[in-house]
């Protein structure tokens, strides 16, 4: 069922609606190469009107920065029925040991909030990209599974918040338009894109190549 927006949304109110406001546009964080996110705080400042305005332009709206009927239907487009989102779906992100969302570092609630969060930061990246589509490789890892392919003992995938992405199109062109989708880890490997939000999710500094 899309969330239910019930209000204009706009610079200087706050409540739980601009929360979900600002989880759904944190892609668009920056317009160029930026060390910055959205802070999902319920509070529409600045940076969340930017990151609105970026998000209507996107897809052809009046780029006012208020958030309104049109913007709302625009980014309920982008959510699945069962709470995903339109391109990419809760199975990709699994754990590949079964578990599913469970035996990471939080719980599998978190990580699953973890997850959508991730989604709609890669929805923003998959739209610049050109609409091209983009494989997940490795989502959600348990500790059992993170262990068994060498992972970090404090790896970002423990929690939800990082995506091993693979596409049609280099792995340093999909590192530059992370860039400006809010992502606070980047990192570029031979055939696919690492990006996570530990910046969010344990308030890690950036690390950027």
């Amino acid at each position: 069922m899309a969330y239910q927006w019930t209000r204009t949304l706009r610079n200087g109110i706050s409540g739980n609606d601009v929360r979900e406001l600002q989880i759904r546009v944190a892609g668009y964080a920056a317009a160029t190469s930026s060390r910055t996110h959205i802070t999902v705080d319920g509070q529409f400042g600045p940076a969340t009107e930017g990151a609105v305005r970026r998000f209507q332009a996107s897809y052809n709206l009046s780029a006012d920065g208020v958030a309104g009927p049109q913007t709302h239907t625009a980014l309920n487009n982008l959510e699945a029925a069962d709470g995903s989102t339109r391109h990419f779906n809760w199975s990709e992100f699994h754990s590949r040991d079964g578990s599913r969302f469970s035996g990471g570092a939080v719980s599998a609630t978190q990580v699953q909030e973890n997850v959508r969060r991730l989604m709609y930061k890669l929805e923003a990246k998959r739209r610049k990209l050109g609409n091209i589509p983009l494989t997940i490789n490795s989502g959600f890892r348990s500790r059992s599974h993170n262990s068994s392919v060498g992972g970090a003992s404090n790896s970002q995938h423990l929690y939800g918040s990082a995506a091993d992405v693979s596409s049609s199109t280099t792995p340093t062109r999909k590192a530059n338009t992370a860039r400006t989708c809010g992502f606070s880890g980047i990192i570029i490997y031979q055939t696919f894109t690492h990006v996570d939000s530990r910046a969010e999710t344990t308030g890690g500094g950036y690390y950027w190549p």
